[in-house]
């Protein structure tokens, strides 16, 4: 059986601020993981799970950072 891995991004982590702790990773392993057990019936040691945790710096979103183009969207009427 092939080996499938799950990656989960946590937008929003900035220098200073608090991010996830090592219990919120080990409940986002072990549901992800359940998960596709669940679903795919993969074995849980054929599934890797990364967590990464991006600085809100790092990415962006509509050809602009993307805290400016929440910024935008925020503003434009509907």
């Amino acid at each position: 059986m092939p080996i499938v891995t799950i990656q989960v991004t946590r937008e929003g982590a900035t220098p200073g601020t608090a991010s996830l702790t090592a219990e919120d990773k080990a409940a986002l392993i072990k549901g992800s993981s359940q998960l596709l057990l669940d679903v795919l019936g993969k074995p849980l040691d054929s599934t890797f799970v990364v967590i990464e945790e991006v600085d809100t710096d790092n990415w962006g979103w509509g050809g602009m950072p993307v805290l400016e183009f929440r910024r935008r969207r925020a503003t434009q009427p509907g």
